[in-house]
């Protein structure tokens, strides 16, 4: 963890759930050190207790209980319930229980996603589940009064939506800190106030076709934005190419012809479900599912094409119309 203090802003910067993290508070007030503090503390905390990658997490122990009931963290708890909350939003496009296919394609362990070139031998993690979980509705089970959740019978992944979490609730805790901040984690942020010049905050959408050009430039005030890729998190398993965005209905890698979607919106965890549930509804359907919603959205395809929603465009400050 690294702080760097000057005389019109305070940046916080760490690693946490696979991802570099920043919190960032311009003008900073009496309180900014003690919120930034706040922020990192309650990030390190959902990346402990929601992550699948250790057995004991509270997110673990609560799938390897399955239909029994488990007694976890508020944060897990409250992750939990959102995640369930937002697979009802997405009609089931948001599914967490994912859990079993990622493991399939053998991303069981924190795999080192800095190397494209990672691959996979052939085997049982060649051969994903065949049957996806179609639009069969998850319902867990919760008693707030214990912190108890029972998830059923599917283990789930909290992957995408625990970071966006994460996010929300560090952001939550720096709305005194200073004049504007902004919480960043892995491509999804939650940008507060009206950015250090006062106009806005300007955030680069990454070229997901991996030129260090960006595919666009949104100006953001009070909104979050989060961006679902395959540009990190793809490898290959048996000489076939996969990534971690699974379709729920098919229990596979989202065949969709789709490289990225990025949502601009009020929440960062609701922002990522819908970046998310949009790109498994693919090319083919995403500008009609977004505009339907309401949805501010931006993509671009395998083949380096960009498009907007409608809601989008008073974002874009500038854009281009393909990305090499």
């Amino acid at each position: 963890m690294t702080t760097t203090e000057q005389a019109d802003d305070l940046r916080v910067a760490f690693r946490s759930m696979a991802s570099d993290v920043t919190v960032w508070v311009i003008d900073p007030g009496a309180g900014a050190q003690a919120g930034s503090a706040a922020a990192q503390a309650v990030i390190e905390r959902v990346a402990s207790t929601c992550t699948r990658f250790d057995p004991t997490s509270d997110l673990m122990r609560a799938n390897a209980a399955g239909t029994g009931w488990a007694v976890v963290s508020r944060e897990c708890f409250d992750a939990l319930r959102a995640a369930h909350a937002a697979h009802l939003e997405t009609d089931g496009l948001f599914d967490p229980r994912v859990l079993r296919a990622l493991s399939a394609y053998g991303y069981d362990t924190s795999l080192p996603f800095e190397s494209r070139r990672l691959s996979l031998p052939a085997g049982p993690a060649a051969a994903p589940r065949r049957r996806g979980l179609g639009r069969r509705a998850w319902r867990p089970r919760f008693d707030a009064d214990r912190l108890a959740v029972r998830i059923g019978r599917e283990p789930v992944d909290l992957g995408g939506i625990g970071k966006g979490l994460a996010v929300r609730w560090a952001a939550d805790l720096l709305g005194d800190a200073g004049r504007a901040a902004l919480v960043e984690a892995g491509g999804d942020l939650m940008a507060l106030g009206a950015g250090p010049d006062g106009d806005g905050w300007m955030v680069a959408v990454e070229n997901p076709l991996g030129h260090p050009d960006p595919a666009a430039v949104l100006r953001v005030t009070d909104r979050a934005v989060a961006t679902s890729s395959t540009r990190v998190r793809s490898w290959t398993v048996g000489g076939a190419e996969v990534h971690h965005l699974i379709d729920p209905r098919t229990g596979r890698s989202a065949d969709t012809d789709l490289a990225s979607v990025t949502v601009v919106g009020d929440d960062p965890a609701l922002s990522e479900v819908w970046s998310k549930a949009l790109f498994v509804t693919g090319r083919g359907g995403i500008r009609a599912a977004a505009d339907d919603r309401g949805l501010a959205a931006l993509w671009v395809d395998r083949s380096g094409r960009v498009g907007t929603s409608r809601a989008m465009r008073p974002y874009v400050e500038w854009r281009v119309p393909r990305v090499a």
